[in-house]
């Protein structure tokens, strides 16, 4: 059996965000609200529409407003002190993704004040099928989500992440129990939000789609709403970024992200969203600009139809991700007669696209000594295979091509494949190769005529010196 989970009312349309809220007063009958969001939101006054129809019915509010742009567990342990002092029955969460993950863990301390993190954050394949049971949220207060930016689609997600300040471990959180109960769409939150916030929040909204789509676990359901967003944001995400009073190019950027949105939230993601979790946690790139450093080269990586370890789900029963990149391509009407040449019209779109709103090409370009990025690279390289969101990559990593795609986002680079070797060598004597010919191989590829010899010496080998072994990188 698979699914699709949604928050229960979803709102859209410039200006519904009164109308929406005016439920929680004369249908729900809520008295006490918790708003979270950020200080520069609260100071920009983009809680003050909210509070102003929370007065006029007659809620009590208070607001939290002291979440950092990557939240930590002390941050959330606070607002959640607040709210237990508070005993709000409504918590409102407004802003981006950081204000939205820290509301959700606010409200998970609020309801299960002796909730253990670890259990929570433990990894899973099939959301539904997990050894730890999250615990059921919404008997002490309702969760309305607002967001500011289209991007993070956070409003319609049962994810959220959290940072413990002692020690920098990342908590991530994942299960339908998150999901918010309410999402309130409204173009009107939008308006300001400044050219690089447009630029890495769309292509946030992007990688989103492209990574739902190609999931081990993506379904129709979510496919149609993953071909919706891209098409959307390809057209519109452009005049968002050249003119922000656009109130068309807003409002279609907002429905996309939440439509992105709501494809990854039931097909999840893949490895792109664990290069990028990484690469922002130790360089502090923007997590939008993480994924468009390294998108392009995770889509070639993922088309291989012949993959050296194929992603796990029981839906998925062989590689078929260059077809799925192909029928984008054709959505998106870019041309090319084979599959192949349909994906890198298709990648040639997405660098394209990236141009145009300004995102540079590699990790070094954002300011990241080189020194500094290797020095973290190996660290970077085991944290992104041991990632939530690599489960559900179409294509199973190996450590050793993670660190590639990294090294090629920082120095800019095409993945090429690693020949490995296959089970007609095993039988097989190895065939030497001349000492100038292997030290002339480029450093991504492997030269077909050395594979790794198996299996027992062969007979004819006589005295000849072995052939240098050629195997798997080494863990990193």
């Amino acid at each position: 059996m698979l699914w699709f989970r949604a928050p229960e009312k979803v709102y859209i349309k410039k200006g519904c965000l009164p109308v929406a809220l005016d439920e929680l007063g004369t249908v729900m009958g809520k008295k006490r609200a918790f708003i979270v969001t950020d200080s520069f939101l609260y100071g920009a006054g983009f809680t003050k529409p909210i509070t102003d129809k929370l007065d006029s019915m007659g809620i009590v509010h208070t607001t939290f407003f002291d979440v950092a742009p990557d939240p930590t567990l002390a941050s959330a342990q606070a607002g959640a002190a607040q709210m237990h002092s508070f005993r709000p029955d409504v918590i409102i969460a407004v802003g981006g993704g950081s204000a939205m993950d820290a509301a959700k863990i606010m409200w998970v301390l609020y309801e299960h004040p002796d909730a253990d993190f670890k259990d929570m954050a433990m990894r899973f394949i099939d959301i539904r099928k997990r050894v730890y049971t999250f615990p059921k949220m919404g008997e002490k207060a309702y969760f309305v989500a607002v967001p500011t930016s289209a991007g993070t689609g956070s409003e319609v997600t049962p994810f959220a992440v959290i940072t413990d300040q002692e020690d920098g471990c990342k908590y991530p959180l994942a299960d339908y129990e998150l999901l918010p109960n309410m999402a309130i769409i409204d173009t009107d939150m939008h308006m300001t939000a400044p050219k690089g916030l447009t630029a890495a929040s769309g292509i946030d909204a992007v990688t989103h789609a492209l990574e739902a789509y190609a999931s081990v676990m993506a379904t129709d359901y979510t496919d149609g709403l993953a071909l919706k967003a891209l098409k959307t944001i390809f057209e519109y995400l452009p005049r968002a970024y050249d003119n922000g009073n656009d109130v068309e190019a807003r409002e279609k950027m907002a429905n996309a992200a939440t439509m992105a949105g709501m494809a990854f939230a039931n097909a999840f993601l893949g490895i792109s969203h664990s290069l990028a979790h990484k690469l922002g946690a130790y360089h502090h790139i923007a997590h939008g600009i993480a994924n468009a450093l390294v998108i392009c080269d995770v889509m070639r990586y993922n088309a291989s139809e012949q993959p050296v370890k194929m992603g796990t789900f029981s839906q998925y029963d062989h590689p078929h991700t260059l077809a799925r990149y192909a029928e984008i391509a054709d959505h998106l009407g870019l041309g090319g007669k084979t599959d192949s040449e349909k994906l890198e019209k298709l990648i040639a779109a997405v660098e394209k696209l990236k141009a145009r709103i300004g995102i540079k090409k590699t990790i070094k370009d954002y300011g990241v000594s080189e020194e500094d990025f290797l020095a973290t690279l190996d660290e970077m390289t085991e944290a992104a295979f041991d990632d939530q969101c690599t489960g559900a990559n179409p294509r199973y990593p190996l450590m050793s091509e993670l660190k590639q795609m990294y090294m090629n986002a920082y120095y800019g680079g095409t993945f090429t494949e690693v020949a490995m070797p296959g089970a007609d060598t095993a039988k097989k004597p190895a065939k030497r190769v001349s000492k100038a010919k292997a030290e002339t191989a480029p450093a991504n590829e492997s030269v077909s005529a050395a594979p790794k010899a198996r299996g027992r010496k062969p007979k004819n080998a006589g005295t000849e010196p072995a052939p240098k072994k050629r195997g798997r990188a080494k863990k990193q």
